[in-house]
């Protein structure tokens, strides 16, 4: 059977590509692509004449069998996106998981990724992050992922006319002070990474225009703000469920292992608020 080379390409800086996939680029029988006009001027850079052949969201699975006929008695094809890897918030998923079931064979040929690019660059405590992928479009779905990723560190991609409502949601639910990192226009001229707080950035980005793929990072809460953060927000839970005050309260111990009169003072406190 054939082989699918799956082809890291570059993020913007045509210089970023390796000579391993210039090399398996030249050699295949046929290049698979999000956009044709795209990839055709990183083949010309390159003098790869390739045959090239769309293949997107829209069509990865109709494109798996004229892909497989390609694969044929070994043949060679090469899967890229327009920027960056393939598969990673890209194409690729669908149309690899059909030529595994038909038997041929997927070889990576690393490449820049935008979210190795990034962090990179981002100091941080430890390695442990969590990568959520592209925001959903709504305000309430992204305040909703926001929460369910609250004590870790996770990274995501945005795009430039949804980031000022994304850095709004992030301090409703983090405040004003919470600790980010957005990054934009990777490897191109106007390249930009700041780390600061929410507040900061949604001032910065009042007076700047936002232009290319955003990827961003809400760093993790500190240890010491963990466990009143947790606990209130496992009242709103356990609250909205109907449960009174005296049994939220046992329940909320039992998950925390915090005694039931710290509980039930902060059930007080907020009602006081």
């Amino acid at each position: 059977m054939g082989t699918l080379y799956v082809v890291g390409v570059p993020l913007g800086n045509l210089g970023d590509i390796t000579f391993r996939a210039v090399e398996i680029l030249k050699s295949v029988d046929c290049i698979l692509c999000e956009d044709t006009r795209n990839t055709k001027i990183l083949l010309d850079k390159y003098g790869i004449s390739s045959k090239i052949l769309d293949c997107h969201k829209f069509n990865e699975k109709e494109r798996s069998s004229k892909v497989s006929k390609i694969l044929e008695n070994d043949g060679k094809a090469a899967l890229v996106s327009d920027a960056g890897t393939p598969n990673i918030c890209d194409p690729g998923s669908v149309l690899e998981k059909e030529l595994l079931n038909m038997g041929h064979k997927i070889v990576p040929i690393p490449g820049a990724c935008a979210l190795t690019t990034f962090l990179s660059a981002v100091p941080r405590d430890d390695e442990f992050f969590s990568f959520v992928g592209f925001l959903p479009k709504t305000s309430q779905k992204r305040i909703d992922l926001f929460k369910k990723y609250e004590f870790e560190t996770f990274v995501f991609y945005d795009s430039p006319n949804r980031l000022k409502n994304t850095l709004e949601d992030i301090k409703s639910v983090f405040g004003a002070h919470k600790k980010i990192a957005i990054g934009r226009e990777l490897t191109k001229i106007f390249e930009e990474i700041k780390i600061s707080s929410v507040s900061e950035m949604i001032d910065y980005y009042e007076n700047n225009t936002l232009k290319g793929e955003i990827v961003g990072l809400v760093f993790k809460n500190e240890e010491k703000d963990i466990s009143d953060i947790k606990i209130k927000r496992d009242i709103e839970t356990i609250k909205s469920l109907g449960f009174s005050d005296k049994d939220t309260s046992k329940i909320i111990s039992a998950l925390n292992d915090v005694s039931k009169n710290k509980i039930y003072d902060i059930l007080m406190e907020d009602k006081l608020k």
